[in-house]
């Protein structure tokens, strides 16, 4: 039983006729007397008497009317409001980016997608890298931002953008501005940044979270290769504990150019140094489940995802390069 059925069905009852509803409905009339025929059996009951005269309902054929007239305008009435809803995708998208570049870039991302298209909600997952990737491998997030992760097995990876790794602390004494030398200028700052050798960097007094962090992982990495030693000062997972202590004069740390927006104002004694010698960067990539296409709403967050970072690295608020390529919006 489907609505045209139920239609042809009215048709039949209110023209008295079969061969006046087959005119009425622009079909043959075999075909109409085989469409009721046909509904007489689905139902199990009969709905016509049939003499020369036409037809007339049996009680059964009499309550259908009802019950189908209701049926025919309730779903007149879900297609009047379907059609009035505003058009586009529509969804759950769950997105897991690390913490420290969610600060950064999940605003404006936010609230674009809010206002372009607000049929499609987004749920947010900021944490470790580390826990970033296990999300999106868990099926816990449609949509990721990975950390120095170009391919992983079971996602579809795409290059997203590449920062640098800056030295950030209090010089309270000013020792440790003779160890700077002038950066190279941005394509959008309007002074440029001083850079700081890693071997100097190193023998600072640092504060930084445990080996399990990324950029901690980095860090070593570096020196480890250099030979030289970290003069570590502090060492805490809190990311919250480790700004208190190098915004109270306590050391050094490093940070990803996403987070220099939280830092303190230049003047005092701050600096914010690109670390060279060897540079150190962080890369990002957005994925998704290599198992299957992403649905459009999570392909518009995607989207949003990288025209944001586009604005943001052009504008000069996040000092990276950008490594995606831009879609128009749609």
């Amino acid at each position: 039983m489907d609505l045209r059925t139920l239609r042809y069905f009215i048709a039949v009852l209110e023209a008295g006729s079969l061969s006046r509803a087959a005119g009425t409905l622009y079909i043959a009339q075999p075909a109409l007397t085989a469409q009721i025929k046909k509904l007489e059996a689905e139902l199990g009951a009969q709905l016509f008497d049939r003499s020369h005269a036409g037809v007339t309902p049996t009680p059964a054929g009499l309550q259908l009317y009802e019950d189908a007239r209701r049926l025919l305008s309730d779903a007149d009435a879900v297609r009047e409001r379907i059609q009035r809803l505003p058009q586009g995708p529509e969804g759950s998208v769950t997105v897991a980016v690390p913490f420290l570049l969610a600060s950064l870039l999940l605003g404006p991302v936010l609230a674009e997608l809010k206002a372009s298209h607000p049929r499609i909600r987004v749920f947010v997952l900021d944490d470790l890298s580390l826990m970033v990737k296990k999300a999106m491998l868990d099926r816990r997030a449609d949509v990721g931002i990975l950390v120095d992760t170009p391919q992983v097995e079971g996602l579809a990876c795409r290059p997203l953008a590449r920062e640098a790794i800056f030295a950030c602390g209090f010089d309270r004494d000013g020792s440790v501005a003779p160890r700077l030398r002038a950066g190279r200028r941005g394509k959008a700052r309007l002074a440029p940044r001083p850079e700081i050798d890693f071997a100097d960097a190193a023998r600072l007094p640092l504060v930084l979270q445990s080996r399990r962090f990324a950029i901690r992982q980095r860090v070593e990495e570096a020196a480890a290769t250099l030979g030289v030693a970290l003069n570590l000062a502090h060492e805490h997972d809190s990311a919250r504990v480790i700004r208190s202590l190098y915004v109270c004069g306590a050391g050094f740390t490093f940070t990803p150019a996403c987070a220099l927006s939280d830092n303190p104002p230049a003047g005092e004694g701050w600096i914010a140094a690109r670390v060279v010698r060897p540079a150190l960067q962080r890369s990002y990539a957005i994925a998704t489940p290599a198992d299957r296409a992403p649905d459009p709403a999570a392909q518009v967050v995607a989207r949003a995802l990288v025209r944001q970072a586009a604005r943001l690295i052009a504008e000069g608020r996040w000092e990276a390069e950008l490594l995606a390529e831009v879609e128009p919006e749609a």
